[in-house]
């Protein structure tokens, strides 16, 4: 085994850079993951461009990391070498703060994002805590199983927690990286699914992926158009635009959410007070979840036959598909490949 592998560092705010790193051992709690595709999110961007608070470089980006264990740090007893795992968003808790002693181990006080507070996936090697992995099911390639762990587990763990019944109205914003995962998950959940996205042309895809209806937000007002159909129990927000998350609320059954999981600008999210308590509605986040989430996640992912649409780079050229995701040129998720990858593909 070669003592140095090849990385994509942050090396500064938008800038991105080959380098070769020393292979190092894991150490307690810990494994090393040869890594066969990371995908690319628009989260990356905390990193890459400087957004999180105290990111420091260089830093490896990359949360959606899929491998072959290869080494075991002391303490790890629940996976073995060459076992295929991945890695999401959540890089692990603690296990001993307030939230996790609760069993909130998303909300753990300490606890590191995957790509932001430790070197991520944009590697052929990656080191990572052992109870922030999840077991990937052979039915999924390293390809297919990258963006499911960050964009499927987001969209899949919402819906499976709305208070939403097979049945209801929910609607789906957005019909891109996350949105066009929701659709499918929300489809096979038995909602009935109503997609809002901007302009006709997206209409035909959001029906083939799912949708019972369609709502083109630039012809018409998505609140007037869900409150003709009774309001929506829920709304699963997935689009990064909260003025058009504002016009939404009042599109809500009586007692339905919005549940919020795009992170927009720095325009707030606006609604006018009477809008959530006439009608008892509310505004949520969502937050990915847990390692067990993500497994739940890629398991109903198999079952229903629901994949990410996927565009595929080589390593080398993760600054050229890093931009391109930041342009919303990708349709829809971005896959870097390793050489480990390709050959796991060839096999």
């Amino acid at each position: 085994m070669t003592k140095t592998y090849m990385a994509i560092q942050a090396v500064a705010p938008g800038r991105l850079e080959a380098v070769e790193l020393r292979l190092t051992d894991p150490p307690a709690g810990h494994v090393r993951i040869r890594v066969e595709a990371c995908g690319i999110c628009g989260s990356d961007a905390l990193t890459v461009e400087g957004i999180f608070p105290g990111v420091t470089y260089p830093r490896v980006p990359g949360h959606e990391v899929i491998g072959t264990v290869d080494a075991i740090g002391t303490g790890v007893e629940q996976w073995h070498v060459g076992q295929r795992v991945g890695m999401g968003f959540l890089g692990g808790h603690c296990e001993i703060c307030s939230r996790c002693r609760r069993g909130d181990f998303v909300n753990c006080e300490r606890q590191p994002i995957s790509g932001v507070h430790t070197d991520g996936g944009y590697a052929e090697v990656m080191i990572a805590r052992a109870n922030a992995l999840a077991a990937i099911p052979e039915e999924l390639s390293p390809i297919e199983a990258a963006p499911l762990l960050c964009a499927g587990l987001t969209t899949f763990n919402a819906l499976r927690n709305m208070e939403a019944r097979a049945g209801d109205l929910v609607a789906i914003q957005g019909v891109g990286g996350l949105g066009h995962l929701a659709i499918q998950y929300a489809r096979h959940m038995g909602f009935r699914v109503v997609a809002i996205a901007r302009g006709p042309e997206k209409r035909a895809l959001a029906v083939r992926l799912g949708a019972h209806d369609y709502i083109d937000s630039t012809a018409q007002d998505p609140a007037t158009e869900l409150r003709q159909w009774g309001g929506a129990q829920a709304i699963l927000a997935t689009a990064t635009n909260n003025k058009a998350m504002s016009a939404l609320v009042d599109g809500l059954a009586p007692r339905g959410e919005m549940v919020v999981a795009g992170v927009g600008g720095d325009e707030p999210i606006s609604v006018h007070a009477g809008h959530l308590v006439l009608g008892q509605r509310s505004i949520v986040g969502t937050l990915t979840g847990r390692s067990i989430d993500n497994e739940d996640t890629l398991a109903f992912s198999v079952l229903q036959s629901i994949r990410a649409m996927v565009e595929t780079f080589p390593l080398a050229r993760a600054p050229e598909a890093y931009q391109r995701m930041m342009e919303n040129a990708a349709r829809f998720r971005i896959v870097l490949v390793t050489a480990s990858g390709d050959l796991a593909m060839r096999d």
